[in-house]
């Protein structure tokens, strides 16, 4: 009986563990600001794909030409995915479709682009989708940017 009540105990120590550690690397990648919530889709196939597989919802944050991606569901202290400014070029913008606005957090908008030869579709909400389009719009001169 003692035995079993001290397992439970432990089990429930490490969740809780867990879970503080899960908020504090979300606080934490947040603390520096320029920060938004942002589902992610790499490696897009080219025909439409409204299945509302391959999207994994994220934290995105601007850091100088870069713009570091963050899983929300991973312990991990390094962002996912590092997109530079200038090798994004912005394809077309749409609303979720299908099962997408399942997957996706509602009042999203699908952006598709291309970095360095890769297709990639980024969700996020409507403001911060007008804040990520003044920062590529932002570049120094001299750098190309393309916006759809």
């Amino acid at each position: 009986m003692f035995l079993a009540l001290l397992v439970s105990a432990l089990v429930v120590a490490l969740v809780v563990i867990g879970l503080f550690v899960f908020g504090l690397r979300r606080r934490l990648i947040q603390r520096s600001g320029g920060t938004f919530d942002c589902s992610l889709r790499w490696n897009v196939p080219q025909e439409d794909d409204t299945s509302g597989k391959g999207w994994v919802y994220g934290v995105a944050r601007y850091s100088g030409d870069q713009i570091a991606w963050f899983r929300v569901f991973s312990y991990a202290p390094r962002p996912r995915r590092i997109l530079e400014r200038s090798a994004i070029e912005v394809l077309d913008r749409r609303m979720p479709d299908g099962e997408e606005e399942l997957a996706l957090l509602s009042d999203s908008v699908v952006l598709g682009c291309l970095h360095r030869g890769t297709r990639l579709e980024l969700a996020m909400s409507e403001d911060a989708l007008t804040g990520f389009l003044a920062w590529l719009e932002a570049a120094p001169p001299g750098q190309r940017v393309n916006v759809a």
